[in-house]
């Protein structure tokens, strides 16, 4: 497997959401609550830069919608456990990459 550098990294950063399987999709869909939520998260399933985009909702603090099948509620919770993450994009994709854990 070929290894990815800085500039690719740059690029998948910017871009990825273009390869997003909600990118064709009624975005008011994936910005629901209670038991809908379950059904917007089925589209993350399949989804190649699930990673990315729960990458993006970390390291920016969103707070509304599914993000990488997601809710905000469980990115909340998962940012009170891990505080010490500088970079959620860098974590994610480095394990995904099959790197450490480290934050």
């Amino acid at each position: 497997m070929a290894r990815r550098g800085a500039a690719d990294d740059a690029e998948d950063r910017a871009h990825w959401a273009r390869r997003s399987a909600c990118a064709n999709e009624d975005i008011d869909r994936l910005f629901v609550r209670g038991k809908a939520q379950n059904e917007a998260k089925k589209v993350c399933r399949t989804c190649p830069v699930a990673l990315q985009c729960l990458a993006e909702a970390l390291d920016n603090h969103v707070e509304f919608g599914v993000w990488g099948g997601l809710t905000e509620r469980e990115r909340r919770a998962l940012l009170r456990r891990r505080p010490d993450v500088t970079s959620w994009y860098d974590l994610l994709l480095g394990i995904a990459r099959g790197g450490t854990r480290a934050g």
